[in-house]
């Protein structure tokens, strides 16, 4: 059976009822922010967890009601009538208003879009949570609460495509603050109630529990930070950046996606943790963008293969670090490709998403403690993060010529040396050393772990590889499996290779 559940990210409504399933890039400013700091209500204790059941949340509802508001939004959309194959028949000319003329020569069409979503009152002097997704690209903004209906128009104080949160501002003196929770103590099973303005109707309110926490599910692209709440508590179509509170009333999470195979709620919805959307607000209000600690190291998984040629418990957790860049923060603090990261600033990491959103949570310039195994030892180091910055892709690939064939284990993978006219093809820098793969068969075991043509091994088992030649020697005497450290658009990363025979 073919599974067919999709992602749907943009749950703000466009139109009158249609869905916006599209992600723009709006950024806050790069200046110096002036904004005042948010008054903020926090609340940090644990929900209480006795096993009692209450029979109506009605009193949390009323608390907490007041702080989530509607939020509409209008954007100018221009609509490329030249790439639209319809005008080329006259019925829908006349249709859209164009009889007797060609509408493609006029050039670009604009029109009005609208949409709307849902908010959340972080602090009293104005300061609104959204998804980036609810505002982006909105040449105005509407805020309207939901007691008085009293409407606002908003200024966005900035925006963060990589973790779908806007900061709004609206001018009014005191407005019904929510108070904010500690989404870290959040458990699997915790009582939640999501609260937002589902298809337009209203605010509305569904109750549901934890499902899961920290995960990732690849909405937000390799290059967001993904860390979500699950919940069982319905999330529809305009409910995007709506509240999740916990069963006391608190702000714990900003509703923004579902997991559906029909686009309405399947019981599979996600919601950012309010202290990922603290760090992002903070940054915002602050300093005017989102700035975030940088590492300088490729992370990966440590799977049971992985664990089992590092000589490691088959569940060890952590991240293994498989390329170090130059001059790095962690290279000045001797981290070497290897290393698994098992602890960062005194907590334990869990995977390589894991250490990736820590690290970002994290203000450059800041000092952090790390924890790794090497060769089955822990070892301590200290770090001082550097700035995330835009990463360097590698471009083109294509296969070298003159190869030689690697055996045995990596038999069906052909290499080849690095020359100069390679590396301009490859877009390969100076500094990496080893041997191109230039073919590979396609029902090697190779293959199948995801060796292609233009990946340069690195390291065969441990052992650096300086060509071609060492490529082939070094495969020679593997037996079951052999552990490839691989070069690829510009990062490197391990690899386990079993054997032909081991496959049979």
């Amino acid at each position: 059976m073919k599974n067919t559940s999709k992602i749907f990210l943009a749950l703000a409504l466009t139109g009158s009822l249609g869905v916006s399933a599209f992600l723009l890039s709006s950024q806050a400013s790069s200046e110096k922010s002036t904004n005042p700091a948010p008054k903020l209500k926090l609340s940090d204790a644990p929900v209480s967890r006795d096993t009692r059941l209450t029979t109506s949340f009605a009193p949390v509802i009323k608390r907490v009601s007041a702080s989530v508001v509607n939020i509409y939004s209008t954007r100018t959309v221009k609509e490329n009538l030249r790439t639209m194959p319809l005008m080329d028949d006259p019925f829908f000319r006349r249709f859209f208003g164009y009889e007797g003329e060609d509408p493609r020569e006029r050039g670009p069409r604009t029109r009005q879009e609208q949409s709307l979503g849902s908010g959340v009152i972080a602090s009293e002097d104005g300061y609104i949570l959204t998804n980036n997704h609810v505002v982006e690209g909105a040449d105005e903004i509407k805020v309207v609460l939901a007691d008085d209906k009293k409407e606002y128009e908003a200024k966005v104080i900035g925006t963060d495509p990589q973790t779908d949160i806007a900061v709004l501002k609206v001018e009014d003196g005191k407005l019904p603050g929510v108070t904010i929770a500690d989404s870290d103590k959040l458990e699997v099973g915790d009582v939640v109630l999501a609260i937002g303005n589902p298809f337009g109707v209203g605010q509305t309110v569904t109750m549901g529990i934890v499902s899961a926490t920290g995960r990732g599910v690849g909405i937000l692209g390799q290059e967001g930070y993904e860390d979500f709440i699950q919940t069982d508590a319905s999330i529809n179509p305009g409910n995007s950046g709506g509240a999740l509170v916990d069963a006391d009333g608190r702000l714990v999470g900003i509703n923004t996606a579902i997991l559906s195979r029909s686009g309405g709620n399947q019981g599979v919805g996600f919601a950012i943790p309010i202290n990922l959307v603290r760090f992002v607000m903070d940054r915002i209000i602050r300093d005017g963008k989102v700035s975030r600690g940088q590492l300088g190291v490729g992370i990966q998984p440590v799977t049971s293969e992985l664990a089992k040629e590092f000589n490691l418990p088959a569940d060890q957790r952590g991240a293994l670090i498989g390329q170090v860049l130059p001059e790095s923060p962690a290279e000045k603090a001797g981290l070497k490709e290897g290393d698994v990261v098992i602890e960062f600033n005194g907590k334990p990491v869990t995977d390589s998403r894991h250490l990736r959103l820590m690290v970002a949570q994290t203000a450059p310039d800041t000092k952090v403690a790390l924890k790794v195994l090497r060769d089955s030892k822990e070892k301590s180091l200290t770090a001082t993060l550097g700035e995330l910055s835009e990463k360097e892709t590698a471009k083109g690939m294509r296969r070298s010529a003159g190869p030689e064939s690697a055996q045995d284990t990596l038999d069906g993978v052909e290499v080849a040396d690095l020359d100069s006219r390679v590396r301009r093809q490859y877009d390969i820098p100076d500094n990496v050393r080893g041997a191109i793969v230039t073919n590979v068969d396609p029902e090697s075991p190779s293959y199948r772990k995801g060796i292609r043509p233009g990946d340069v091994i690195l390291e065969i088992d441990r052992k650096a590889v300086r060509n071609a030649d060492d490529a082939v020697k070094l495969s020679k005497n593997l037996k079951d499996s052999a552990l490839l450290r691989v070069w690829r658009n510009g990062g490197t990363s391990y690899v386990v290779v079993d054997s032909a025979r081991q496959r049979k």
